[in-house]
């Protein structure tokens, strides 16, 4: 007996060990690329570059907060209207 999806009785294609190694790569690529992108846009727009002291600044450390949380907000908004633009184009696939 087998379950839908596995084993063969679905429509879901069979992904391989390497496939999900090859997914699995390239999410961790996407992540670190936001991740270094991150690091240098709120490190440009909050930190002085001259380095004056050896510890962030209340206004340089309120700056990060700041940066990052709109980063991650924007990235989790343009995440949901690609999932969004996704669903549009399959359920369209379908009529």
């Amino acid at each position: 007996m087998s379950f839908l999806g596995f084993g063969g009785g679905g429509n879901q294609p069979q992904v391989s060990s390497q496939q999900k190694v090859q997914a699995a790569e390239a999410e961790l690529d996407l992540v670190t690329d936001m991740f270094n992108k991150l690091v240098d846009n709120c490190h440009k727009k909050c930190i002085n570059t001259s380095y004056t002291e050896g510890d962030l600044s209340k206004n340089e450390s309120t700056c990060l907060d700041r940066c990052v949380a709109k980063y991650f907000e924007a990235n989790v908004k343009v995440g949901e209207n690609m999932q969004q633009i996704g669903q549009n184009f399959q359920t369209a696939g379908r009529l």
